[in-house]
């Protein structure tokens, strides 16, 4: 596989003109007030003993999100560690949900909690209700292109706010310390995290976004060449003389550049340079972007969209241990 775009000389200046739309905050702070007056109390049902673990304490947990619809997440500590706890939130990759919580040990096993969040319509425990008659009725297969005529109904309005509201509901859990939030993901999550790190300011601590999807949108959908964006590249298709700037300027609300821009605290970021799916110039673009001053992007020259697969994650408890976000032994 070749480079997908760039070398890693020209990716560095990478830093193409993005401007969000005019009206990009006053979305996003409408979209989030309105779904906070519709939330509900945070549940938490201890279900340990159901996964046989034994140095892992699991909780199923329903959070508030969009619309105050309940968003399933898994909560998992280190057994009889004592709090509070930082507390990484992890975003899923598209297509997958919370799946089962023997998926998720690493950050527990390294003395972190860790909540797992759902993502609607993808998992199996989070279904997407706003998708219904007149929201996205000629999307394509897949969620790239549900309710993509207009930001108020597209998909990604529900996801991103369910993320968001869940950095919000941290301080609602259990044994966790709010201070000191972590948010991850790769792919789809990486975008998600982008996000969120965008609209909840100061509420976290850090941000480690792994090959990010969702980022440079009006140029993703045009040089990629495999995943998710294909379903924008396909939809246009059918409706190109009509919809390219009105499906584009939809995605402006939802750009990782446009969050990144609004996003300041430290950020980790990785990029596989030979990736299809999230090509390198996207991920430079919202890198560049990022308005903290503490951020910095772990390169994996040959990796594809795995990046550095099972070599980031230590790559990442070192870079937390620099910040002080290191739990207590």
């Amino acid at each position: 596989m070749p480079l997908t775009d760039f070398g890693l000389d020209e990716l560095v200046g990478h830093r193409p003109q993005s401007a969000a739309p005019g009206d990009f905050d006053s979305f996003w702070e409408r979209t989030l007030a309105d779904s906070r007056a519709q939330a509900g109390d945070v549940r938490v049902q201890r279900v340990t003993e159901q996964f046989r673990l034994r140095t892992v304490e699991v909780d199923d947990v329903r959070l508030p999100g969009w619309n105050g619809e309940p968003v399933a997440a898994w909560l998992l500590r280190p057994r009889g560690a004592e709090g509070p706890l930082p507390v990484v939130v992890t975003y899923q990759g598209y297509g997958g949900g919370r799946g089962l919580p023997t998926e998720h040990l690493f950050w527990p096993s390294a003395g972190y909690a860790q909540l797992i969040v759902d993502s609607r319509g993808q998992g199996h425990d989070t279904p997407d209700r706003g998708a219904g008659a007149g929201e996205g009725t000629q999307w394509v297969e897949g969620l790239m292109t549900r309710g993509i005529e207009a930001p108020e109904t597209y998909y990604y309005r529900r996801l991103i706010t369910d993320c968001a509201l869940a950095v919000e509901a941290v301080a609602q859990l259990p044994g966790l310390d709010p201070t000191r939030i972590v948010l991850a993901g790769g792919s789809q999550g990486g975008g998600l995290t982008l996000a969120a790190a965008g609209l909840c300011g100061d509420s976290i601590a850090a941000a480690m976004p792994d090959v990010p999807f969702l980022c440079h949108l009006r140029s993703a959908v045009r040089i990629s060449g495999e995943g998710p964006y294909m379903e924008v590249v396909k939809y246009l298709r059918w409706h190109s003389r009509h919809r390219v700037e009105q499906t584009l300027a939809t995605l402006d609300y939802f750009d990782g550049v446009h969050f990144a821009q609004r996003a300041t605290a430290p950020a980790l970021f990785s990029d596989g340079l030979m990736d299809p799916v999230c090509p390198p110039a996207t991920v430079y673009a919202a890198f560049n972007h990022y308005a903290g001053e503490d951020r910095s992007i772990t390169v994996w020259p040959f990796g594809d969209h795995g990046g550095g697969y099972g070599s980031n994650p230590p790559a990442q408890l070192e870079w937390l241990d620099g910040r002080g976000l290191t739990p207590k032994p």
